[in-house]
Order: C-alpha cells, then structure tokens, then sequence
C-alpha cells in the first residue's frame, strides 16, 4: 500500500493542480505580449477549471490503464471524478457567457488537439524504453494552444492561423512538450535501457532542444525592438535554462522531487517575469 504520509508539497502533483497554475500564469504573459485591451477575470477561471479538468480526466485515464491501483488518483476516484466535471461545468458555462463567439472556432481546434493527446496515450505502441514524443509533442501543442488562445481570441482581426503562426505560440509549446518528454525520460531513466545508445540518443534528444529553444528565445528577444515580447522570451530562456540545469542535477533527487522540481521550472518564469516592466 502507498503510505499516506506525504509532504505537503507533493499534492501540487497529485492533485493535478500543477498544469492549471502554469496555464494561469502563462496566460497572463500571453496577454502582457500581445497587448490584449479587453482580458476578463472570466479567461483566467475558464482556463483554470477546464485545464484541471482535463488533467484530472488524464490521470484517471492513465490510472485506469496501470497495474498501480494503490495510486493516490485510483485511491480517490470517485470525488475526483465529482470535482473534475463540476469543473468542467463551469468552465464551459464561463466560456458560453463570457467569451466572444469567435472562441467556438479556437475551440473546435483545441478539442482536436486534446482528442488527439487521448488517442496517442491510449493507443500508441512502444518498445522497451522508448520515449512516446509524438505523444509528448501533441500534448505540448494542446496545452500551449488552449492556454494561448484565451488571450488571442480577444484580439481584433486575428484567428486561429494567426495564433499558431505566432513565435510565442511556437516557443511555449516546444517548451511544454520538452518538460513533458524530460520527466518520462527521467522515469525511465531507472530501468534498464535497451541499449546504450538509446540512452544517449534520448539525452541529446533533451539537452540540444533545450540549447536551441533558449538560444531563439534570447534572439527574439533582442529582435523585439518595441520589448513588448521581451519578458515572454526571457521567460521561455528561463524556463529551458532552469529544465538543462535539472537535467544535470536529476540523480540527486527522487521521482516524485523531480516532478515538483519541473513543474516549478515552467512556473518560475512565469512568476518572475509576469509584472516586468515593458
């Protein structure tokens, strides 16, 4: 049996309250950079509630799909279930009452993003310790865009094209979707690999994104002569730096540290750079 006794920050994690902090701050440095005039408190309670909701619906998924019954989500099912669709609830009721109608078509986009997550957890097949990036990749792209998109739908004259054409778009999502594949690399960092190349393969495979996605967030950011999108890219840096230095440091910290460890990586630049002057 899993003990009880857990420290008090852990329950960030299982309590899936991890993503909808990160989508709620990044939120507000979505609409910081993009100028939004108009940006309800409405937006920022939508995401919130449907983000925990699909993030709940994920680890009841996964729970179900593990031979690990004892786990603290398969544990407290059933009130999981009853708060994660109150949340829905209200979500999708701020979203009728609050938001313009152009946000049906961002939301048409994002639900096949997010049907598209399910899809590749549920049915994708992999051997031994091989990494599910494309798994990792459409989640990234479906929590960058339904983050993203409650700031840019209240932007005149923009749509969908225009949000996933967009360089913070890019930038958030790729950052997302290096976190995600960081922490199964981390997981199975533990059991036997294959071989050894694979091994090194999946560490190049993390670390040389990392390098490249900090290094185009310090040139757009240079790049922005207005430094309206500066504090967004020096957050995106932030966030790829502070994922390298726990990528070199991860043998000194347990499985469930690591995980806090890198929800804090994404939060920290948001936090940080949230209220900088622009």
């Amino acid at each position: 049996m899993e003990k009880e006794c857990r420290p008090w920050w852990l329950y960030l994690n299982l309590l899936g309250l991890d993503a909808p902090l990160i989508a709620v701050i990044w939120l507000f440095l979505f609409a910081q950079t993009w100028r939004v005039d108009y940006h309800p408190w409405q937006a920022y309670a939508a995401l919130g509630f449907g983000v925990w909701t699909i993030r709940i619906a994920m680890k009841l998924l996964k729970g179900s799909m593990s031979s690990h019954q004892t786990s603290f989500v398969m544990a407290h099912k059933k009130p999981l279930k009853v708060a994660a669709m109150m949340a829905g609830v209200f979500a999708i009721t701020l979203t009728v009452m609050s938001f313009p109608l152009s946000v049906y078509t961002y939301l048409l986009v994002g639900a096949v993003f997010v049907a598209g997550y399910f899809a590749l957890t549920l049915f994708s097949s992999r051997e031994g310790n091989e990494i599910g990036y494309a798994q990792h990749a459409m989640g990234g792209v479906a929590f960058a865009f339904g983050t993203a998109l409650t700031a840019h739908v209240y932007l005149p004259s923009m749509g969908v094209r225009e949000l996933m054409l967009s360089r913070e778009f890019i930038c958030f999502a790729v950052l997302c979707l290096l976190a995600s594949s960081a922490m199964e690399l981390w997981e199975r960092s533990g059991k036997p690999a294959a071989d050894g190349e694979s091994g090194s393969m999946d560490e190049i495979a993390l670390s040389l994104p990392l390098t490249l996605l900090g290094a185009a967030a310090l040139v757009f950011a240079v790049q922005d002569d207005l430094m309206t999108a500066r504090p967004f890219y020096y957050g995106i840096l932030t966030g790829a730096a502070l994922l390298q230095v726990l990528n070199r440091t991860r043998g000194r910290f347990g499985l469930h540290t690591l995980r806090v460890l890198t929800v804090l990586c994404l939060l920290t630049p948001g936090i940080i750079f949230k209220s900088y002057p622009v």
